[in-house]
């Protein structure tokens, strides 16, 4: 069984989109991981070494939403698991969350959201 270290709702502004319009507004996303991995060794021995930085994680997941531009959420949150899992060898599996609460819907809605979960292959 791994355990889980969890960031939840990671506020990032950013223009990511289909419609022109979201390229040239922007909005407010917000990205929740899950990371799972082994810490009973960090928490053993009280040892960073042993676990694997969350402000790491949550800085590369904020980076990647905040400097590229995807038109699909879905792409975004592929990107962060991708390169999470390279940054991090102790990063067992990894999901990802991405929450668009202002997604241009002519519907009533808090929001739209795509999660994915991706493991380390080999």
């Amino acid at each position: 069984m791994l355990d889980r270290i969890l960031i939840h709702r990671l506020a990032v502004f950013a223009r990511h989109g289909l419609l022109p319009e979201e390229e040239v507004l922007g909005q407010r996303f917000y990205l929740s991981l899950e990371a799972r991995l082994d810490l009973r060794e960090a928490g053993t021995r009280d040892d960073i070494a042993a676990s694997m930085s969350y402000a790491d994680l949550a800085g590369l997941a904020h980076r990647i939403a905040t400097e590229r531009r995807f038109r699909l959420i879905e792409a975004l949150a592929e990107t962060i698991a991708a390169e999470a899992l390279d940054a991090f060898p102790a990063l067992v599996a990894l999901t990802v969350r991405i929450d668009k609460p202002g997604a241009p819907v002519p519907l009533v809605l808090d929001g739209v959201a795509v999660e994915i979960t991706r493991t380390r292959r080999g």
